[in-house]
């Protein structure tokens, strides 16, 4: 795999849970790719084409990652920041509506919030541009040289992230029922592919931590493989760092 978004390839569909998201709710892969879909159409009525940058709330979460696989099958970079977003004149910005509330963008960017109704009528509303828009996949062109997560001092390429990816299913022997902890923010790029990329695509499921960072020494353990960095209690039995992934090109 070279292109992150072939983890929507709809061959890829099944009743086999993808995502379990911090509330503990699962998703399967057939919701994951539809929905995913459906992101990447509200991101195409937002403007966002081959190239475009959008900005995205670094936590994990459902809609979090939504916008990422919407974006990357579309051919958008991710920058995992949205007030850097907004700095940057980056095409769509997404955030939590309490954030989104305090940004300011210029024109030519698109602001949007999710977890509940935006009190300015400029801002789109997420979720419900989301659950209305059409489940089919939009045409894209990408190579996997492009970039796929951007930030200010950092691109990561498709074929990079998908790299590091299949070094983590190597490296921790992820299967089609292996449970991998995300405990790590999306904005590592690592972390991303460990945490999200790889059981993605090996038929595996992405259990999303409850913050992306915090302290995980006192949870019971959500899975088999914790990515988190060195140092870092985890209750899993085995775990990811994600700086043992890092890109020699970074």
């Amino acid at each position: 795999m070279e292109l992150v978004g072939e983890l929507l390839a709809r061959d890829r569909r099944s009743r086999d849970v993808a995502l379990v998201t911090p509330d503990d709710r699962e998703r399967t892969s057939h919701d994951l790719i539809t929905n995913g879909y459906k992101a990447a159409n509200v991101l195409r009525y937002l403007g966002v084409r081959t190239g475009a940058t959008v900005a995205v709330e670094p936590i994990p979460g459902f809609h979090t990652t939504l916008a990422f696989l919407g974006a990357a099958a579309v051919g958008a970079p991710v920058r995992f920041d949205p007030a850097a977003g907004i700095d940057a004149g980056d095409r769509v910005v997404l955030a939590p509506v309490a954030t989104a509330a305090a940004l300011d963008p210029a024109p030519g960017t698109n602001l949007a919030a999710f977890g509940g109704s935006p009190e300015r009528p400029d801002t789109t509303h997420w979720e419900q541009e989301l659950w209305s828009e059409n489940p089919g996949m939009p045409p894209s062109d990408i190579a996997p040289d492009d970039a796929v997560v951007r930030g200010a001092d950092l691109s990561v390429s498709h074929r990079d992230l998908c790299s590091r990816a299949a070094a983590a299913v190597e490296a921790a022997g992820i299967g089609d029922e292996t449970r991998v902890v995300l405990r790590a923010p999306f904005s590592d790029p690592s972390a991303l592919a460990a945490g999200l990329v790889a059981p993605l695509s090996a038929g595996g499921t992405a259990v999303l931590a409850a913050t992306g960072g915090g302290d995980a020494s006192g949870d019971e353990s959500r899975g088999d493989v914790a990515v988190a960095p060195a140092g870092k209690p985890v209750p899993e039995p085995r775990r990811i760092d994600p700086a043992s992934l890092a890109s020699t090109t970074e």
